[in-house]
This record gives C-alpha cells, structure tokens and sequence, in this order.
C-alpha cells in the first residue's frame, strides 16, 4: 500500500475526505490534528458549561491509503486541482512497510494488572502466576479491554468491595455491558447473577462470545439483552433490585495535566452530586489519569 499525507484547513477536510473516497479510489482517509502535542493543540470535546466544540482542528493532516502509488499520484494531482483545495498541501507519498498486523495488534494488549492477584489476560499471553481471578479478553469492537483507566478503576472496585460474605452480590447491573468485562468481573468476584446490557448489537454480542470464553454464561453470568429506546437497564427487576452497578466515569477536556483541569474535574463531580442528588449521595471514589470513579448509595 502507498500513503498519501496531505495538510488541509477545517473547512476543506470534509470535502477532501469525501473525493477522496469516492473520486479515487482511497482505501481509508484518517484524519489528525496538525498541531497534536503543541501548545497549538485543540480540543474537539464539549463540557457541560463551556462553548461549543469546533467542528473541526484548524489545521489536519489527513493519511490517505492506496493500493498502488499511481493512485496515489492521481489523487493528490486532481484534489490540487480542485477550486475549492487551494489550502490543501500534499507532504508526501511513500509506501507502506509490509506488516504482521496481527503480531503487532497483539502485541499492544499485555496482560493488565486490575489488582495483585486480578488480572486481564489476553489469549495468546499466560496468566501470570500471582493471579487468583483472571478475565480471558482479546480487543474487538465493543469497548472495555482492561486498559482504559475507566474500566480499569470499576474492576478495581468491584474487587476490592465484593461482599466477603457467602454468596456475594445477589444481582448486579452492567449498564452499557461493551465487552462485558465489568460483568464477567462481578461473576468472578462472587455475584450471583449479574444483568448486562447494551444499546449496541456488536456490544450484547461481544459480552456474551467474552462471557462463554470466560465460563460465566447462563444463570450466574451475562444474559447481554439489547433494550430498546429506553434501557431495560434503567427499570427495577419484580423482586430482584440490583445490589451494585457499574456504568462509567468522568474525565476532564483532553490535555496535559494542570490546575485548570483539576478544577474542570472537581466541577464535574459537584454537577453530577447535584443532579443525582434526589436518588443517590455521590463520592469521588478513585481517580486515574485525569479520569474519575464516583460511587453512589441510595439515601436512607
């Protein structure tokens, strides 16, 4: 494969993504802020209080992957060409080394410690002699492989406040299953029955192939439904209310660490306290990388 690397401004990256794609051929366009890592760098990602996200990076760098180089070379001379591409620059077109994407793609995923002895274990790796609790988990198409701080910081919790008694929790719900990792880590933790849901069809089919692979399907494992528009997840089960939940965190905007964002931090915690006040009294419970875990107890 060749890549052609080209410099454009917000408003020609649609445009020029689009003709690309369907004018010439382009097997991918992948687009990246051309001032990542610089003082220059902009965040896209809205927050409850702030203006509106920009629709796009001021300046990107669009990759664009052909099949042969005189694709390539076509592209780049009839995109030029175009009235409406004066601001696009080409950077370069060079072939692509040839890879062993599997042996690389794996080679990202080590297994994940969650604690000392509870661990994420992808398949081609052994599981390390320490771990007593292990999830069986290869990366595909639902969220949830164990190395976001997000999913990370909820197994955490689930393996540090499992009832010690027998039997566990009697019911717990995955609300927003993805994978079905914090579910498959409920069941392995001492929860009898746990209720993972998903609006996604890849996510209710991900965490069921996960729960099967791990051994916790059917009564004491992940049943994966996939709710409609309101979330079979949201209403109480005749009988069966569920003990514990897990569902996600909150992170501030994108960038390096700095007081700025620790207040933007603190203020997101404050707004969620409140809005959730009527039913739950939430606590910063844990906090990794910028992200946080909020714990909630119903009011007595």
């Amino acid at each position: 494969m060749f890549e052609l690397m080209l410099l454009a401004p917000q408003d020609c990256v649609d445009d020029a993504g689009d003709a690309l794609m369907e004018d010439w051929e382009a097997l991918s366009v992948s687009v990246e802020d051309a001032d990542a890592d610089s003082d220059a760098e902009q965040a896209l990602y809205g927050e409850p209080g702030l203006p509106a996200p920009a629709p796009g990076w001021q300046r990107s760098i669009l990759r664009v992957l052909f099949a042969q180089e005189a694709q390539a070379v076509r592209a780049a001379t009839g995109l030029l060409a175009q009235s409406w591409a004066q601001g696009i620059r080409v950077q370069t077109i060079q072939a692509v080394p040839d890879q062993d994407w599997v042996r690389l793609t794996q080679s990202q995923f080590d297994p994940v410690a969650i604690t000392p002895d509870f661990w994420i274990v992808p398949s081609w790796h052994e599981p390390p002699a320490q771990a007593l609790h292990v999830i069986r988990l290869d990366p595909g198409l639902a969220f949830g492989t164990g190395t976001h701080p997000t999913t990370r910081m909820c197994l955490r919790w689930t393996a540090q406040h499992a009832p010690a008694r027998a039997g566990g929790w009697s019911r717990v719900l995955d609300y927003g299953c993805g994978s079905g990792i914090l579910a498959i880590g409920a069941v392995l933790h001492g929860a009898r029955h746990v209720d993972a849901v998903d609006i996604d069809d890849a996510a209710v089919q991900s965490s069921r192939a996960n729960a099967t692979a791990n051994g916790v399907a059917g009564a004491g494992g992940v049943p994966g439904t996939r709710p409609g528009r309101v979330p079979a997840g949201v209403r109480q089960y005749p009988g069966h209310p569920a003990q514990a939940a897990g569902a996600g965190a909150v992170r501030p905007r994108p960038g390096r660490r700095r007081p700025g964002a620790c207040r933007h931090l603190s203020r997101q915690a404050h707004e969620l306290q409140q809005a959730y006040a009527a039913w739950l009294s939430l606590e910063v419970a844990d906090e990794q990388e910028g992200w946080i875990l909020m714990t909630g107890r119903r009011p007595a």
